[in-house]
């Protein structure tokens, strides 16, 4: 199988889908999604924005070891 027909299918007299087609489609697609609640909404704000804290702790605790052991290895002033 060549890389052609892998990525265009085994079909290849099938017609292109219009704009509109395609358009319906992706609105009937979006109607099968389980969206989530407010509540559900608002714990997955927290639990993300309190990772993403801890996170940013994380590697700025790392960057500032990092820069000073540098400093310390090369002679400067790490203060």
């Amino acid at each position: 199988m060549s890389d052609r027909s892998a990525v265009r299918g085994s079909g290849r007299n099938q017609p292109r889908t219009s704009p509109a087609t395609f358009y319906r489609q992706v609105v009937a697609e979006l109607r099968k999604v389980v969206w989530p609640t407010r509540e559900q909404l608002g714990t997955y704000f927290v639990v993300v924005m309190a990772f993403v804290l801890v996170m940013m702790t994380f590697v700025s605790a790392l960057d500032l070891a990092f820069g000073k052991f540098v400093f310390w290895l090369f002679g400067g002033n790490a203060s």
